[in-house]
């Protein structure tokens, strides 16, 4: 597998460095080997800024020094050799050919990025591209070679499972978050792992995940998964669900689908989630 990290830290070290009235043009040409391959309606400068990138509509003095980090600490060969590493634990299956991720710094004073998905957060599943956003504090800027593995995981998963967003289940959509973090945990160690797993999870709030791991539809089941503050951000209608709380509930399913059967995380990935929900009943 060609794994190709675009090199758009430098792209955004030159970005910062140039005159302000330049930069949403220069934002706009970074991104657009990405747009081109998986297009999106609507100006690509509002959506890199309304999905908590850096601003380029102003200066900040955080910014270039930022940049300057993840460049130093070679953040774009942590990517390569992690996602080398994940490529040869997902061989036996169906993998792309080509692997492209495209790096974007996360603006600091966005709150959902830095309060609710701990300062980073990542796109994958669709295509050949992975996308990734971060803050490089001191907490994440060791992990963000660790999130490209868990969208990599996603995009080697649903080569091998369908994923329709008509019908996709809640329970699908749960149990995909929590082998990608199962497969995290598994290549890397468990301080590998996103803040999105670690969160509390209460017997309640997970009594009503599994009730509802049924339901159909991505008009739906983002809400099980992100919660209620994403999915109020997407117009969409919050069922009473914590951030992120799917991402602990999955991977509270797939653990003991793990312990009942003494599979790997990593052989269970192109298993249906019906298979891996199967041995739930065994340990409630």
């Amino acid at each position: 597998m060609e794994i190709i990290v675009h090199d758009t830290f430098r792209a955004m070290a030159d970005l910062l460095r140039g005159p302000l009235d330049e930069r949403p043009a220069l934002l706009s040409a970074m991104l657009a080997p990405m747009r081109s391959a998986i297009p999106m309606p609507g100006d690509i400068v509002d959506i890199h800024h309304r999905g908590a990138g850096f601003r380029v509509d102003r200066d900040d003095p955080r910014y270039l020094p930022a940049v300057q980090r993840l460049i130093d600490q070679d953040v774009r060969g942590q990517i390569e050799r992690t996602l080398a590493k994940a490529a040869g634990a997902l061989r036996d299956f169906n993998g792309p050919d080509t692997i492209q991720v495209m790096f974007v710094m996360g603006d600091p004073d966005d709150e959902y990025l830095m309060n609710v998905t701990g300062g980073y957060y990542g796109m994958g599943g669709a295509g050949d591209w992975l996308y990734l956003i971060a803050w490089p504090d001191d907490d994440v800027i060791g992990r963000i070679a660790h999130c490209a593995v868990h969208e990599f995981h996603h995009n080697v998963r649903y080569r091998n499972v369908e994923w329709n967003p008509a019908t996709v289940t809640v329970g699908e959509h749960v149990i995909a978050e929590g082998l990608a973090e199962a497969f995290v945990r598994e290549l890397s160690g468990p301080e590998a792992m996103g803040p999105w797993s670690a969160r509390p999870l209460d017997d309640e709030v997970f009594g009503r995940i599994v009730a509802d791991l049924g339901l159909q539809g991505m008009g739906v089941t983002p809400a099980y998964v992100l919660g209620d503050t994403a999915v109020a951000r997407f117009g969409q209608e919050p069922r009473g669900i914590p951030d992120l709380a799917g991402y602990a509930a999955g991977l509270r399913l797939v653990d003991a689908h793990l312990r009942a059967t003494g599979r790997s995380a990593a052989d269970c990935t192109a298993l249906p989630a019906a298979e891996i929900l199967s041995t739930w009943g065994d340990e409630a």
